[in-house]
C-alpha cells in the first residue's frame, strides 16, 4: 500500500544532503605521515626477520617493531604501492578458528602487494577432520604456497606444522597462546597516537600510563601486547592489568616482563583508575577450544565513564557490551584506526618475505 503523505520532493532533498560514502572516524591517517617522518630509516633489523616463521612476540627486537612500524605507516599513505612484490607468490591463509579482521587484514595485505591466496576457513574441510596430523599437512602445505597464515584453537598447532613445514608460517592466533601480529597492529596504533614514545630514557612527564582491561593468563591479545610492551619498559610509567580474575598471570608470566623492565601492577577497581590512564586496552574474550570464556564482563565503557582528556581506547575486536557504540565518534575512539591499521602493518611484515623468494 503506497504511504500518499510521503513527499516525494522532500524525501529527494533529504538524500541529497546526505554523503554518499559516510565518513570514516578517526582514520588518522595524517598520524602515519607524522610517523614516517619522525623514524629514520634502518632496514637491517627487518633483514632479519627475513629467515623466520613468526610465531611469538618474544622473536622481535626494539628496532624490529619500530621500523616495521616506519613501513607500515609508509604503506597507510600509499596503500596501493607501485611495485608489489608478491606479484606470483601464494598465500596459504589457514584459518581453522573464526575470525573476520585477522584473515581478511592478512589477505588485504597479501593482495594490495601482489600476491595470490587459497583459503581455508575451516578445519572441517581438511584431512585433519578426519585424524591428519599437522605434520602431514605441513608437508602437502610446503608444496602448494609460498607462506602460510594459521589460526587454530590448538596452541601447539604451529609448532606441530613447524616440524615438517618448508615454508615460513604466521601465527594468527594459536589458542590461548599468543596472537603477535594483533600486538603488533597495537603498536603501530600507540605510536601513531604518540610517536615520541619510541624513544630512549623518556622522562616521566613524557610517558605513558596504560590499563589493560583483561586477564593475561587467558587472553592471547593481552599476552602478546605485554611481551611487546616490555621491549619499551622506559615508555610506560606503569602497566596496570584490571581484572577481578583469580588468576591473573600465568606461571613465571608476570616475573618475565617485570624482568624485562615492565612496571606492572594489579587494580580490580576501573573507575578509581580509569581516570589517571593515558591508554586503555578493553578486551573481554578467550577463545578456548571450540568456543570462548567471557572476562571481566562488569568492565564497561561508555560516554559516561570518567576518561582522562586525550585518553584512548583499544580493543582488538569483536566487542560486546564492554565497549559502548556511544563512544565510536568521541576522540578516545582509535579502536577502528586499530583494525584499519593492521593492514599496514601485516603489509610491512609480509615485505620482510621478499628476501626469501
Amino acid at each position: 500500500m503506497v504511504d500518499k503523505s510521503l513527499n516525494v520532493d522532500e524525501v529527494d532533498t533529504e538524500l541529497q544532503t546526505q554523503p554518499l560514502v559516510p565518513e570514516v572516524p578517526n582514520t588518522h591517517t595524517d598520524r602515519a605521515g607524522e610517523l614516517l617522518d619522525y623514524i629514520k630509516e634502518k632496514p637491517s633489523p627487518l633483514l632479519e626477520l627475513a629467515n623466520q616463521s613468526i610465531v611469538s612476540s618474544r622473536q622481535f627486537n626494539r628496532d624490529m617493531v619500530v621500523q616495521l612500524c616506519r613501513l607500515a605507516a609508509k604503506y597507510e599513505l600509499n596503500p596501493i604501492p607501485v611495485q608489489r612484490p608478491l606479484t606470483g607468490k601464494i598465500l596459504i591463509s589457514a584459518f581453522y578458528e573464526p575470525s573476520t579482521r585477522t584473515r581478511l587484514s592478512f589477505e588485504s595485505a597479501w593482495h594490495r602487494l601482489g600476491g595470490d591466496i587459497m583459503s581455508i576457513t575451516d578445519a572441517a574441510t581438511t584431512g585433519i577432520a578426519k585424524g591428519e596430523s599437522y605434520q602431514d599437512v605441513a608437508e602437502m602445505l610446503s608444496g602448494y604456497g609460498d607462506l602460510v597464515v594459521l589460526r587454530d584453537t590448538n596452541e601447539h598447532a604451529v609448532y606441530e606444522m613447524m616440524e615438517s613445514l618448508r615454508i615460513p608460517i604466521i601465527n594468527a592466533g594459536n589458542g590461548v597462546d599468543e596472537h603477535p601480529t594483533q600486538a603488533l597492529a597495537d603498536m603501530y596504533t600507540i605510536f601513531k597516537w604518540r610517536k615520541g614514545l619510541i624513544e630512549y630514557d623518556l622522562k616521566p612527564k613524557q610517558r605513558a600510563r596504560i590499563g589493560i582491561i583483561g586477564v593475561p593468563d587467558r587472553m592471547r591479545t593481552v599476552r602478546s601486547l605485554l611481551l611487546f610492551l616490555s621491549l619499551f619498559p622506559d615508555s610506560w610509567e606503569e602497566v596496570v592489568i584490571i581484572s577481578d580474575a583469580e588468576k591473573v598471570f600465568s606461571d613465571g608470566q608476570q616475573e618475565e616482563l617485570e624482568e624485562r623492565g615492565l612496571k606492572l601492577r594489579v587494580s580490580s577497581d576501573l573507575k578509581k583508575e580509569l581516570p589517571k590512564l593515558d591508554i586503555i586496552y578493553i578486551n573481554a574474550i578467550a577463545w578456548v577450544g571450540d568456543s570462548y570464556e567471557e572476562h571481566g564482563m562488569e568492565y564497561r565503557l561508555d560516554r559516561n565513564s570518567k576518561l582522562k582528556k586525550n585518553a584512548i581506547i583499544l580493543h582488538p575486536l569483536a566487542r560486546g557490551e564492554e565497549l559502548s557504540t556511544d563512544l565510536d565518534k568521541t576522540e578516545h575512539n582509535w579502536y577502528f584506526d586499530q583494525a584499519r591499521g593492521a593492514v599496514f602493518i601485516r603489509m610491512a611484515l609480509l615485505t620482510c618475505y621478499v628476501w626469501l623468494f
